[in-house]
């Protein structure tokens, strides 16, 4: 009660109409043009934001077309093997996601006839969907007067509010100003403004449309730390042998089941040994949570004792890498 009275004594009556009006307004007009807003189908919904989870909106939209394309309905996603869904959401990253992805699908066959709950609270029974991503799939492909928070909204709130709210109070202050009647809109339009207008630097209040209702104009000063950003150097081998290019084999391993990173995931293997008899072939940059890493990658390393597998360069596609390896394979043509 009182995180809603805190919320109610700063948003006025008149204001939540007037941000309500010049946020749906500006919406309308400057909204971007993504491929899951063609339509309110739960699964396309469902799909994108889930992929948009610490994934950048640039990433997905390729990933987006292609796993679509492979699993076009829940009955083609339940069906798959894990290791082609993981394969198809190579290079996204947080592989836990297209697991409770698939997790999700076969319940929602088995359980549903393979048809979504049509409300949040049946929404949040299913594997690997949370209060988040069950607001917005509710009130995107159904309509239910419910908000949502991530970090786009939490932020616009905090800025808009002058207020440092967290937790119960944020979802208090999102539903507070919940536009009813175009509830789906409402939240994709608060999550827009976050992501291109008031941004977490630089934010462009000149062109906000809800610039006069707000108490700081983009000045909030953050409480949280950025963590420090670690430094790392890592080498792999690159083994190829057959000498067309159709017929070409990778030496790969794959990661125990039980690891708590990829478990499962095909790689190129670490590389210790590395002499004058083996040459450097390129480096890269690839970053995982808070570590820079310096990937160098050597050609013809050894493979005899490693437990591993020569699979055709031909099958790549169809086999569960990990980002890395898909980011290597690709500097080297190979993929």
């Amino acid at each position: 009660m009182k995180s809603r009275q805190a919320n109610d004594q700063f948003f006025t009556l008149p204001q939540k109409r007037r941000f309500r009006r010049n946020l749906l307004a500006w919406y309308d007009r400057h909204r971007r043009d993504l491929p899951w807003r063609i339509n309110r189908d739960p699964y396309r919904v469902w799909l994108s934001e889930i992929m948009l989870q610490q994934t950048r909106v640039a990433a997905v939209i390729e990933h987006y077309h292609e796993f679509l394309r492979r699993f076009p309905t829940v009955e083609k996603l339940a069906a798959a093997r894990e290791a082609s869904v993981l394969a198809e959401w190579s290079g996204l990253g947080y592989y836990r996601r297209a697991r409770m992805m698939h997790a999700a699908a076969k319940t929602m066959v088995r359980e549903y006839a393979g048809r979504f709950p049509a409300s949040e609270a049946g929404l949040r029974t299913l594997p690997g969907i949370g209060r988040y991503t069950a607001a917005a799939i509710a009130s995107i492909a159904y309509d239910e007067p419910v908000a949502v928070v991530d970090g786009n909204v939490e932020r616009v709130l905090r800025r808009t509010s002058g207020r440092q709210w967290d937790g119960e109070i944020l979802w208090s202050a999102a539903n507070s100003l919940l536009e009813t009647k175009r509830p789906g809109d409402f939240n994709q339009a608060m999550m827009e403004l976050g992501a291109v207008v008031c941004t977490p630097r630089a934010p462009q209040c000149l062109t906000c449309p809800v610039v006069e209702i707000c108490a700081t104009r983009g000045e909030l000063a953050s409480t949280a730390k950025a963590p420090s950003q670690k430094k790392r150097e890592i080498h792999y081998g690159l083994s190829v042998r057959g000498g067309d290019r159709e017929d070409q084999e990778i030496f790969l391993v794959r990661r125990d089941l039980d690891a708590s990173l990829m478990p499962g995931m095909w790689e190129l293997p670490e590389s210790t040994i590395l002499n004058e008899d083996n040459s450097s072939a390129f480096s890269l940059r690839h970053s995982i949570t808070v570590t820079n890493y310096t990937v160098r990658v050597w050609l013809d390393v050894p493979t005899t004792g490693i437990a591993g597998k020569w699979i055709r360069a031909e099958r790549l596609k169809t086999v569960a890498l990990t980002g890395l390896a898909r980011k290597i394979l690709q500097k080297a043509e190979i993929l």
